[in-house]
């Protein structure tokens, strides 16, 4: 019988250097240790691959062929794709000077490591590296927050839902729910434009988090679905926050590779205009809003928003 327990998967590290002689040397070090190696050779070929892979660590040689090692380590510290938590050591060709690493810490580097390299010491260091980012990842998930976009995961989404019943119950006040899936405009085939979706998310979800309202609990329901919990706001006002959140994103050109892409918004929302006298809770109003939502991707071609009042079918209260 097979063994249902898996063996947890080898760290991954993304060397990103054009010398082939320092990068296998590398590689020596790091294989028979347990980790995985991916490579990128230049600079931009060391963003992609960053962006793609998740790396849990990050080699970086300072001197890459096209862009300086420390502005490729700033860009990945200021793209929202790439996790914040992951450790980039920059290695130089030669001893490195106080200068030198103090530029290299300023870019977000956790390490400034000259060559000859030290095997023992690097195997230590990238150990006590890969379980700071994993208990930080621990952490994080138990803080409620979706690590790609910085806004409230499914959990921190419920817990906040209930927060704000409760508080529009003692208020009286009215509730909405509102349930956003992102739509990329594209041309070819609808497989691979989905899989584009996917990537491009994360950079929703941060234009979505810069425009929210402070009131709104906003979270990431799925890969490519978002919600709003948005206090004292009734059916007018969803219609409303529709119209904001989804201008803001489809005002957007969003990166891709190759150039760029735009996104539009569909939406379905639920509305109470007061939660004291009604019967559904806040994870109802998600739900429904989730129905709404999915009712009008269905058959709502050209249609922007569904309350789930416009849901043909009949649904339990």
């Amino acid at each position: 019988m097979a063994n249902r327990d898996k063996a947890p998967a080898a760290p991954l590290v993304l060397i990103a250097n054009d010398q082939e002689w320092s990068a296998r040397s590398l590689e020596s070090i790091l294989g028979p240790s347990g980790y995985s190696v991916v490579r990128a050779y230049t600079g931009q070929q060391a963003l992609e691959r960053a962006r793609t892979s998740q790396p849990d660590l990050i080699i970086l040689d300072a001197q890459m062929p096209d862009m300086h090692g420390f502005d490729v380590c700033r860009a990945l510290r200021n793209d929202p794709r790439f996790s914040a938590t992951t450790p980039i050591v920059i290695t130089t060709s030669g001893p490195s000077g106080r200068t030198q690493r103090l530029e290299a810490y300023r870019a977000g580097a956790w390490e400034v490591l000259g060559q000859p390299l030290d095997g023992e010491a690097l195997l230590l260091k990238l150990g006590t590296f890969l379980q700071s980012k994993q208990q930080v990842d621990v952490l994080r998930e138990e803080n409620l927050l979706d690590s790609g976009t910085g806004l409230y995961n499914m959990r921190g989404l419920a817990r906040r839902a209930r927060e704000i019943g409760a508080d529009a119950v003692r208020r009286r006040e009215a509730l909405a729910c509102v349930v956003f899936a992102p739509e990329a405009e594209h041309e070819g085939e609808e497989e691979a434009a989905d899989e584009e979706l996917v990537r491009l998310s994360d950079q929703v979800g941060a234009v979505f988090r810069q425009v929210g309202r402070g009131s709104d609990a906003i979270g990431r329901l799925g890969p490519a679905e978002f919600a709003v919990i948005a206090p004292a706001t009734g059916s007018e006002g969803a219609v409303r926050l529709v119209d904001r959140l989804g201008g803001a994103v489809e005002a957007t050109r969003i990166p891709v590779r190759g150039g760029q892409r735009s996104v539009r918004i569909r939406a379905g929302y639920c509305a109470v205009p007061d939660f004291a006298e009604s019967p559904v809770d806040a994870a109802e109003l998600l739900l429904r809003a989730t129905t709404a939502l999915r009712d009008l991707r269905r058959g709502g071609e050209g249609e922007r928003i569904r309350s789930f009042e416009q849901v043909p079918l009949q649904y339990p209260s």
